[in-house]
């Protein structure tokens, strides 16, 4: 990386590391993970190699990083759900939104037409630069640094995940503790709808067999059903055939 690149954007570069909360032995590491390739592109031999190679070994640190501090949150936790989890935590739409957390579209450099074209808000680009910051990151101060920052920046976020990963995966996963346990699958009954038909509210029970798990009230009957679902999985373990 020439030096008078490095030196054009230090001023950058630092303020990007105080929001990291990480600060770089070699500042050439972060600025090669904010080079995108358009870039790249237009400005030749000056800048030398885009974020790219960056960006496929932080995919690799952070697939190590998340699913480590997983299994020790959640000992217990069988691997689908782990691997569930860890999905949800390092797919673009989530790391685009930890991105945004630092203002990393700030700091990228793109090429005009991308730039342009509002290539700083895009998911994909943003997220393929967190993964290129991550690796950055590894390479200038191995697994403790790639760690404090997962710290940092995402292991706030896995309590929320998970809830919202029970939420939207409740039905599947309810069917799946009980066929686990007896052999069988719930059933939904829609209880009562009440409301005008633009505005109705729907409450559905989960039963299995003839007793109620829960129930669970929205807008949408899918959504009833999910609410009933993910009550029924807070309540499993205390659930008796009546």
């Amino acid at each position: 990386m020439p030096s008078q690149i490095l030196k054009k954007h230090q001023k950058s570069l630092t303020a990007l590391e105080k929001k990291l909360a990480y600060s770089f032995k070699n500042p050439a590491f972060l600025l090669q993970a904010l080079i995108h390739g358009s870039y790249a592109f237009e400005q030749g031999k000056k800048v030398g190699k885009d974020n790219e190679t960056m960006e496929f070994l932080g995919d690799a640190v952070l697939d190590l990083t998340v699913a480590f501090v997983l299994f020790q949150m959640f000992p217990e936790m069988k691997e689908g759900e782990l691997t569930r989890l860890r999905a949800a935590l390092v797919q673009e739409s989530h790391l685009a939104v930890m991105a945004r957390e630092i203002d990393l579209g700030t700091y990228l450099l793109l090429g005009k037409g991308e730039d342009s074209s509002h290539g700083r808000e895009k998911s994909s680009i943003l997220s393929c630069a967190f993964e290129a910051v991550m690796g950055a990151v590894f390479l200038d101060g191995g697994y403790d640094a790639a760690m404090k920052v997962v710290d940092i920046h995402v292991v706030p976020w896995i309590k929320k995940r998970r809830e919202t990963l029970i939420y939207s995966d409740a039905k599947s996963r309810i069917q799946e503790m009980i066929q686990e346990k007896f052999n069988e699958g719930p059933t939904y009954v829609l209880e009562k709808a009440e409301g005008p038909d633009h505005d109705k509210v729907f409450t559905v029970s989960v039963r299995f067999r003839s007793t109620v798990m829960a129930e669970g009230t929205a807008k949408s009957k899918k959504e009833a059903e999910q609410k009933a679902a993910a009550a029924a999985i807070a309540e499993f373990s205390n659930f008796e055939l009546g």
